[in-house]
């Protein structure tokens, strides 16, 4: 066959080499790798929050903003909800709860009535000696934990990941994770 016919040959093959077999198998192994990973933190998420519930009869979160209050005494809903990544509408709801059964309470103090600053009661203050840790739960503890160049990393990677999904909820960043994730019950 002259040199110019087997080019020519060569060019209509089929693209599906075994050599890009390979890389779409190891690519696809790699996908399918992340998903168990996100897997192993979903289910981790969730178990912790049902340790933390069965262990002190509160929600993750409620834990989280409870050990918020107590290193902040005083601290205001407003910076509460920054603190927890959380919309200040979600974080009232959250301390409407904690109130009614006593583990806080809400103090209006100085000329500004207006401003409520937050406290830990004493009931509240026996729950969170006794409660798991992470108080702000393990994904969030994972992440503290990070380096800052790989907490960058992941962002990014993330924010790509979130893009190339062709449904997405940008309205959840503002929730409670476990809402997202839910609570195991």
């Amino acid at each position: 066959m002259p040199p110019a016919a087997a080019a020519l040959r060569k060019r209509r093959r089929p693209t599906t080499t075994s050599s890009t077999n390979g890389r779409s198998t190891a690519r696809r192994e790699v996908m399918l790798a992340v998903l168990m990973q996100f897997r192993v933190v979903v289910r981790s998420i969730k178990r912790h929050y049902r340790w933390v519930e069965r262990k002190c009869g509160v929600r993750g979160a409620q834990l989280w903003a409870m050990a918020q209050i107590a290193a902040s005494p005083g601290i205001r809903v407003g910076e509460l909800a920054r603190e927890l990544a959380i919309h200040q509408s979600t974080a009232s709801n959250m301390l409407d709860g904690l109130q009614t059964i006593g583990l806080i309470e809400r103090q209006r103090v100085g000329d500004d009535q207006r401003v409520v600053r937050l406290y830990l009661t004493a009931r509240g203050l026996r729950i969170l000696r006794r409660a798991p840790r992470p108080f702000r739960g393990v994904l969030q503890q994972g992440l503290a934990d990070l380096p800052t160049a790989s907490l960058h990393a992941l962002q990014r990677h993330l924010e790509a990941l979130i893009g190339h999904m062709k449904v997405r909820d940008a309205d959840a960043k503002l929730i409670l994770l476990s809402d997202v994730v839910g609570d195991g019950k």
